[in-house]
């Protein structure tokens, strides 16, 4: 016994020597780093090595002094300033900012515990129990809570149009773990000189004690390092062969000419009822300049239509109507003047329409608000609905409401607050096309998507075209168009369907099976079009005024989707997207297995965080029996 302790006393002298600072500068580089390969910077090279500092945390056996402390704030930190456009819409959005911050912030300590647990205790390499892990992280982060699929890794490299590809394999989840394999490769071959100069390993800091550089080399190429690098280059290598491969498997068909309205339109929890009129003036103006372009189909954004759908159900009566809709006078249900306006608006534009507003439906026991999407045809009117499945915590509902009535003393809501959560997906068919309508951040969610497409291939026919109604006015042409539109791009690749965005304030988009985000054959700068149209009519300009002020808005009027000098996508403004979507007649696997590959690293990774506890318990019972058999033998 008494010559082990020397070693003991040097390993305790080694980890008390382990600076904490090293570990704050490794999870503060990992959460900076991590921040910059999303927007707004966009820095999507970064991703594969922004792991690499708290990877090299986890490859050391000793555990880093403040290890989990310094996770948890440095990711509270990054999450905290790549969601800061959250307080943009109101005052209160701040504390749900925080707070959601504050959970996401969790997911990184866990992570790399079940990396430490499963490489130091139970022998697996980094190699496999990284990219698991991580894996399993933004699995659970898109279903717990309602889900919040947004900042996986993998879409970071959405530029990186082929190796994304394999997202209609496993999903994004792929990408991640491609990124996470590399990140590892990295990682362990990192010689330990090198670690034990920067203090993060639990050699001895004195130069004695540094291995000289062909001990180093000797151990890396007997070590693990060879190994996951050859995985990293193979399956990256695999990776952009598929994606080269089915990128030119085929030739995008021209479907229906769709035409998309972006309004500008910036949002609050508090709507102002005077703006509705000027609302629907600019959206139906807007409409008016795409009908030159005749489209088959025009998309209006998530709730441009302000006027609410009321609609009761059959054999209802004035009484009954006051007792479950107080609010709403009796006479007012039965006017229904919203569905004349929507079918003499499809009528003007000659055109199938899709718009997205409040639906208000009333039956004998209670009344039901929905953000919903309608279809109208210019001959029989709304032909078909949509209610949105996927609601959005704080922003359409309250949480634990229905159990803890109370909460909403703690928001700015009146106790009644909320929009029902629609039960079931739809397909709206138009001509010879079928389209799966999704409203807001439903786009955002991979599973969500996969499973409308799949019911509906499982049913008749796949859908031709995702339609995505979204509003992103309340973010103020932040960061969070342009996340939004790269994460809703992962969806087309996933279902190998396309999909058009209609989004007040942008970024509208039309997006090919491959995850591109096409230029629109045709882009109306609609701000443009409505300031000449002003001037034209201006009785206090002459002539020779009205001349300029049209001369100057030509000489400014805005061409195409991409501003040229910035190379950025416009935001904030009026337009018109026109184009014919491009059909694809590809097969994805990812829609037939759905989320097998994550899943799969889900329970591994939640295996070895509980196979701690279970050793424990299994060397408790052990220890248990010895002590009974000594007892006995005594």
């Amino acid at each position: 016994m008494a010559s082990h302790e020397p070693t003991r006393q040097r390993t305790i002298e080694t980890a008390e020597a382990l600076p904490s600072r090293s570990t704050w500068l490794a999870a503060g580089t990992t959460a900076g780093l991590t921040w910059a390969a999303f927007f707004p910077l966009d820095w999507g090279f970064v991703a594969w090595i922004a792991p690499v500092p708290i990877l090299l945390l986890v490859r050391q056996s000793l555990r880093p002094s403040h290890l989990y402390r310094a996770l948890y704030t440095c990711s509270f930190l990054g999450f905290l300033a790549s969601l800061q456009w959250m307080r943009l819409g109101d005052n209160w959005m701040i504390p749900a900012w925080i707070c959601l911050s504050l959970y996401l912030a969790a997911y990184l300590p866990v992570q790399v515990a079940a990396c430490r647990v499963a490489h130091h205790r139970l022998r697996v390499p980094l190699g496999v129990i990284v990219p698991a892990a991580f894996v399993a992280g933004e699995y659970a982060r898109a279903h717990l809570l309602t889900g919040l699929a947004w900042y996986f890794l993998g879409h970071s490299q959405h530029r990186f149009v082929e190796l994304i590809q394999i997202s209609d394999l496993v999903g994004a989840y792929g990408v991640t773990a491609i990124v996470m394999l590399v990140a590892t490769a990295i990682t362990v071959s990192v010689p330990t000189a090198w670690l034990a100069r920067l203090a993060i390993t639990e050699q001895s800091m004195t130069p004695a004690h540094l291995p000289s550089a062909a001990t180093s080399r000797a151990g890396w190429m007997s070590g693990p390092g060879p190994r996951t690098t050859m995985a990293a280059i193979v399956l990256v290598a695999l990776a952009v062969s598929y994606g080269i491969w089915r990128r030119g498997q085929v030739t995008f068909e021209p479907g229906p000419r769709v035409a998309l309205i972006q309004g500008n339109f910036t949002s609050s929890l508090k709507h102002d009822p005077e703006a509705y009129s000027n609302i629907y003036q600019v959206h139906r103006r807007l409409t008016g300049l795409a009908v030159r372009q005749q489209p088959d189909l025009v998309v209006w954004p998530e709730t441009m239509f302000r006027y609410p759908l009321l609609e009761v159900a059959d054999g209802l009566d004035d009484e009954q109507l006051r007792n479950v809709a107080p609010g709403i006078p009796p006479e007012e249900w039965r006017k229904g003047e919203v569905q004349t306006l929507l079918q003499d608006l499809a009528a003007e534009a000659g055109a199938g329409l899709v718009v997205g507003l409040e639906r208000i439906h009333a039956d004998k026991s209670h009344m039901q608000v929905f953000n919903s999407a309608v279809l109208i045809h210019p001959e029989s009117g709304i032909t078909s609905d949509y209610d949105k499945m996927h609601r959005v915590p704080f922003g359409e509902y309250i949480p634990l409401s229905d159990t803890l009535p109370w909460l909403h003393k703690l928001t700015p809501f009146p106790a009644h607050f909320g929009i029902t959560r629609g039960s079931s997906a739809s397909i709206f068919r138009h001509g010879h096309w079928r389209m799966a309508p999704l409203i807001c951040f439903e786009d955002t969610v991979p599973h969500l998507v996969r499973g409308i497409v799949s019911s509906a291939a499982s049913q008749q026919r796949a859908p031709d075209v995702l339609v995505n109604l979204t509003n992103d006015g309340w973010f103020h042409g932040s960061s969070e168009l342009d996340q939004h539109l790269v994460t809703a791009a992962f969806r087309a690749i996933e279902c190998r369907t396309p999909m058009v965005r209609a989004v007040n304030t942008g970024i509208s988009a039309i997006i090919d099976g491959d995850g591109v985000i096409r230029t629109p054959e045709t882009f109306v700068d609609g701000d443009a079009e409505i300031a000449i149209e002003t001037a034209k009519f201006d009785p206090s300009l002459d002539d020779q005024q009205r001349e300029e002020r049209i001369r100057h808005i030509e000489m400014h009027r805005r061409q195409g989707l991409v501003d040229p000098m910035t190379g950025r996508w416009r935001r904030q403004l009026n337009a018109v997207l026109v184009d014919n979507v491009p059909l694809d007649p590809r097969q994805s696997l990812y829609v037939k297995t759905g989320d097998l590959f994550s899943l799969i690293c889900t329970l591994a990774t939640l295996a070895t965080l509980i196979s701690p506890l279970l050793s424990r318990k299994t060397r408790g019972q052990t220890e248990g029996q010895t002590e009974g058999q000594t007892g006995v033998r005594a």
